[in-house]
């Protein structure tokens, strides 16, 4: 049954996960879900930045509960996602081994995508293989592009930012899980979040 028109929350996407994990189907989904999911974080994103300019005990413990529910929405996100892709993956499979067609109407867009990607890798490297061997003949596989060495140079990143106060597990601006930071370590972060955190006077650029 298609979620049609559901405002996102962490329930239905809670219950959106149970149903994919039980269901031997793939379940459909709005065609905008991803864009309505990443719409739901922004708003929980806005949320916990507004939370982070109080100054007060309550505000504190807000902020604390926020960044756990986004860390919990996400890892919702990974796993729903995964589960779909597993199911995509085994659906690939089958189509290429039996030659058959398969009905798109329950993937989203990105996952049709994903779906006509594996299936041509799938039919291209069963015919240079499989069919190949069947005929007595050695597989006729592409090379593929040469990969770089392990023995070229590799550009090693540098500590960006030094932090100036003990700080706990956060959320970024690019809602991935930072920290916990001790005060005067010098990490290598995403130029957006050390600019947040200098803006914050929490960390000073390493020059």
């Amino acid at each position: 049954m298609e979620e049609k028109g559901v405002l996102i929350t962490y329930e239905n996407l809670y219950e959106i996960l149970r149903r994919e994990k039980v269901r031997a189907e793939l379940q459909k989904l709005s065609d905008t879900f991803f864009q309505d999911v990443l719409e739901y974080l922004n708003n929980k994103k806005a949320i916990l930045e507004s939370q982070e300019k109080k100054d007060n005990i309550f505000a504190s413990s807000e902020v604390e509960k926020t960044r756990i529910q986004i860390k919990n929405i996400k890892k919702i996100i990974k796993d729903l996602y995964e589960k779909r892709e597993t199911k995509i993956i085994q659906q690939a499979i089958l189509s290429s081994r039996n030659n058959s067609g398969y009905d798109l109407s329950s993937m989203l867009p990105e996952e049709q995508a994903l779906f006509n990607k594996l299936l041509e890798n799938l039919n291209s490297f069963r015919s240079e293989i499989l069919e190949n061997l069947l005929k007595c003949t050695l597989p006729k596989v592409k090379k593929p592009k040469d990969l770089k060495r392990g023995s070229e140079k590799e550009v090693i990143k540098k500590p960006n930012v030094k932090v100036l106060a003990d700080m706990p597990e956060f959320v970024g601006p690019d809602l991935n899980t930072y920290g916990p930071f001790k005060k005067n370590d010098e990490v290598l972060l995403p130029e957006d979040v050390a600019s947040h955190l200098v803006g914050n006077k929490q960390a000073e650029v390493i020059k």
